[in-house]
């Protein structure tokens, strides 16, 4: 049972309203409903209209809805770009690591192939191996080869990198040899000027230098910036092989940088002894070799 609306006129005038709109209402629904039955194509005009009105406000959702989810993506792709790019820095500094380990492999196959390729005729190096050590604190100059007598080093053999002369085996092991550098104080190596037949003798001071000494006293001939190199004198080492730069010029020679720093220098050749006769008659004590000399 509907509620009373009590003794007050207004109320039962806006309630007795109520009823007669509902009524309306239902009535205009039925006369609709009948109409889209018996002539559907009627109303198309009405809902036509009815879109003509509501389309600007729902253009307006679907712009919105479609910037919300371009900011959204936009947000997204910033966020993910930003892992990308970090990660793209990682793969970068990697790239370039892995570069400086080719160059650093690719000048190492150089030095290699430039040892290999010492040689005079069908002379080949004995052995090719690294410095493992050297002695730079002491006036004695050594250094430590990682080839011995299992290799085929022997003592008096010279030791040369791509650049000159570094030395000449003193000690041989079985798996490792001292060397004896040219920079020692107790190195004494005969050269002679690359570019004519003067001829010297190249001390070490047990420095950075080595001291020249001219064997024909006089007019002292040399000039800063010659190059000097082996002369072949006393078998150990071939001649031509470079040995050092003269930088200063003195009363009785010069004073010379080696070419061949055995600071710097990382894999060496062990050549054969060039003249092993020689080399045993310059290690001989001198009543020894007028014995093995005959008389006179």
């Amino acid at each position: 049972m509907p509620p009373r609306a009590g003794f007050s006129k207004r109320a039962q005038y806006t309630q007795f309203t109520g009823y007669i709109a509902a009524g309306l209402g239902a009535l205009i629904g039925a006369l609709l409903l009948g109409v889209s039955l018996w002539q559907p194509q009627f109303l198309s005009g009405l809902r036509g209209g009815a879109q003509d009105v509501a389309a600007p406000g729902t253009t307006a959702v679907a712009a919105a809805r479609t910037d919300s989810k371009d900011l959204l993506a936009t947000i997204r792709g910033y966020l993910r770009a930003g892992s990308q790019n970090a990660a793209l820095k990682r793969e970068v500094e990697i790239a370039r690591i892995r570069l400086k380990e080719a160059d650093a492999v690719r000048q190492e196959n150089a030095r290699l192939k430039a040892l290999l390729d010492i040689r005079d005729g069908e002379v080949r190096p004995v052995a090719i191996a690294r410095l493992v050590g050297s002695t730079a604190s002491s006036s004695r100059r050594f250094a430590y080869l990682g080839a011995g007598s299992a290799d085929g080093v022997q003592a008096g053999m010279s030791v040369v990198s791509p650049r000159g002369v570094v030395g000449r085996i003193l000690e041989v092991g079985r798996n490792s040899s001292r060397v004896l550098l040219l920079l020692d104080s107790e190195s004494v190596l005969p050269v002679r000027r690359a570019r004519d037949e003067l001829v010297a003798f190249a001390e070490g001071r047990g420095d950075s230098l080595l001291r020249v000494k001219l064997i024909n006293l006089g007019i002292n001939p040399l000039a800063v910036g010659d190059m000097l190199v082996t002369s072949g004198a006393g078998g150990y080492y071939r001649p031509g092989t470079a040995v050092a730069i003269v930088t200063e010029k003195t009363a009785d020679g010069a004073l010379a940088r080696v070419v061949s720093d055995p600071a710097a220098t990382d894999f060496v050749a062990v050549m054969p002894i060039f003249e092993s006769a020689a080399a045993r008659v310059a290690d001989t004590p001198p009543e020894h070799v007028l014995d093995q000399g005959g008389p006179g």
